[in-house]
């Protein structure tokens, strides 16, 4: 396996989210190169390192504002330091939408990565696209 990039605010994960465990050299010192990472850690490293667009603690309902945010304005954000592409957060909004209140209430209460995480499984599990 090829060196990553180790994503900056969390050293259990590399920049294109492969687990620490299964990464087998890190490349930290020196300026990445293309032949030792993969390009996924080469193209998010700059928007990995930025700072937050939105901030969100666990149940704050404004979280879907965000991210319907995300969906109007067809653009990538990053959320509690987490990048949340157009895909991830318009899935997460439709199933958001199709939610009962309970529903809702137990997801909120989530940070807002794993949200957006269980909306994509549950999309996932009804359109019969598992695994990705």
């Amino acid at each position: 396996m090829t060196p990553h990039i180790r994503h900056p605010r969390d050293v259990r994960q590399a920049v294109c989210g492969i687990p620490a465990a299964d990464v087998t050299r890190w490349e930290t010192e020196d300026p990445p190169r293309s032949d030792y990472t993969c390009e996924d850690c080469l193209t998010l490293l700059p928007d990995a390192a930025r700072p937050d667009d939105y901030n969100h603690p666990p149940g704050d309902a404004t979280l879907i504002d965000s991210l319907r945010r995300i969906v109007a304005d067809r653009q990538h954000a990053k959320i509690d330091g987490v990048l949340v592409d157009l895909w991830s957060a318009s899935v997460t909004v439709t199933i958001w939408d199709r939610l009962k209140d309970e529903h809702r209430e137990r997801l909120l209460t989530l940070p807002s990565h794993e949200l957006i995480l269980r909306c994509v499984a549950i999309y996932s599990r009804i359109t019969g696209k598992a695994g990705g």
